[in-house]
């Protein structure tokens, strides 16, 4: 089975290396670069996961669309990708109502964690549930 990964996020050089990254380990991934074109590839295209970028056009676009797919049934695993920590000196973590995602990785991602964390969330959590 190929995992497909639904990547948003506004930055296209992060997309892009991403993308490399992981179709390189056999996942298919495609990429939408706003909240709105997101929830819309996120109905037609149906992934097994969500890489969001927290802060996109608005600074919480990660976090409302993390929100809304919940409210809309989506039970995916969320990987959340942030700069937000370390540029703002804020501490966002996992929160089921606030920011109901299931992993954080700090921006810039080494590949071999973000492959690490794709793996475990698709294949040894996906496993559990």
């Amino acid at each position: 089975m190929v995992f497909k990964i639904l990547i948003v996020d506004d930055d296209p050089d992060m997309v892009e290396a991403s993308r490399i990254v992981l179709e390189r380990e056999g996942y298919s991934v495609e990429s939408a670069p706003s909240l709105e074109e997101g929830l819309i590839k996120l109905a037609e295209s149906e992934p097994d996961l969500l890489i969001l970028d927290v802060m996109m056009a608005e600074p919480d676009d990660g976090l409302r669309f993390a929100r809304k797919a919940r409210r809309d049934g989506f039970t995916l695993p969320i990987l959340m990708l942030t700069s937000v920590n370390r540029a703002l000196g804020l501490q966002i973590g996992m929160d089921e109502e606030m920011v109901p995602v299931d992993e954080f990785l700090e921006k810039p991602v080494d590949p071999a964690t973000l492959v690490e964390k794709v793996r475990w969330l698709l294949e040894e959590r996906g496993e559990a549930l």
